[in-house]
């Protein structure tokens, strides 16, 4: 028998449950709506309520905000489904580009329902998910970070997938070998060959979403692929440059706004370049600004740094 005692133990928990699940721990309508109207119950989806605890848990962080939502829905849906896709990174703090939709996506066995719904801010995958692909997050079930890999891979764009795989693997989350792995336990599923583009073209050297955009670029342009995080050193100096191509030795760096924000950082770059200039280096920079507004022309400017070297 449920007591009143056992009720206030739930009520002070950190617990999300539907509104059919509080009341068979035995709250009653009128000890329901006083909850509701007290504040130790708050709604966090359609009939799914959370206690105090849960929505104090969830304020911690973004990854923990979302792992709320994505446990309230799956009160809802069925607990028989898995954060994935974006979901699952946006609860392991994964890179997105670009930024995620206001979604919550799930996967479900097969028999769960139709291949991909999506309502109420809800997508939902039918897939069978092996018991490797998936783990425990936030208290959430999640796909694991190589399988969360591929599937953005299979169902983003290639740049969006490579934004994703990079941080991950410059974070030391996940081994190239386990996405790889994953790739061949899906070998049928739709998008995988992209899937396998992306994991072949992913580079833990990469350290920021502009890097890993402006490589896209790079290879969507027929550049040479560069050397990243390549450190070039002088009598007095030793640098690392974000791209580094050593047949033409010239240097792109992607630079972020607050570079240019600050004058004392501007006034070392520029000191940086003459130094690098000095042992015959070429340098290029570029910003986000510049590379998704006028592609052609920053990937003019490393062309033209190419053409001179070979000049010379």
């Amino acid at each position: 028998m449920v007591t009143q005692s056992d009720i206030s133990t739930a009520l002070r928990s950190s617990r999300v449950a539907s509104v059919a699940e509080w009341r068979a721990l035995g709250l009653t309508t009128a000890r329901f709506r006083s909850a509701v109207r007290s504040g130790e119950l708050t709604r966090v989806w359609s009939a799914v309520y959370a206690t105090r605890q849960a929505i104090k848990w969830g304020t911690a962080s973004p990854a923990r905000e979302h792992a709320l939502r994505v446990i309230a829905v799956r009160a809802a849906v069925g607990r028989d489904t898995v954060a994935s896709h974006h979901s699952a990174a946006i609860i392991r703090a994964l890179t997105l580009y670009p930024k995620a939709p206001d979604l919550v996506t799930l996967t479900a066995p097969p028999g769960h329902g139709s291949n991909r719904r999506k309502y109420d801010g809800l997508i939902i995958h039918a897939a069978a998910l092996p018991a490797e692909h998936t783990t425990k997050h936030n208290g959430v079930p999640v796909t694991t970070v190589a399988r969360t890999i591929v599937d953005i891979a299979r169902t983003s764009s290639f740049m969006s997938g490579v934004v994703t795989a990079d941080h991950a693997l410059n974070a030391g989350l996940v081994m190239p070998g386990e996405c790889v792995a994953v790739c061949n336990a899906c070998e049928r599923w739709p998008g995988v060959r992209k899937a396998r583009l992306v994991v072949e073209f992913s580079d833990p050297r990469a350290e920021s979403v502009l890097e890993s955009c402006a490589r896209v670029f790079f290879h969507d342009h027929g550049l040479e692929p560069p050397e990243l995080q390549f450190t070039l050193r002088g009598v007095d100096f030793s640098y690392t440059v974000d791209f580094y191509w050593p047949r033409y030795r010239v240097i792109a760096e992607a630079d972020g706004a607050l570079k240019y924000e600050d004058p004392k950082r501007a006034i070392e770059q520029l000191r940086r370049d003459q130094k690098l200039r000095d042992i015959g280096e070429k340098v290029v920079h570029f910003t986000w600004q510049e590379l998704f507004g006028a592609t052609s022309e920053v990937i003019a400017r490393i062309r033209r740094a190419f053409s001179a070297t070979s000049a010379v």
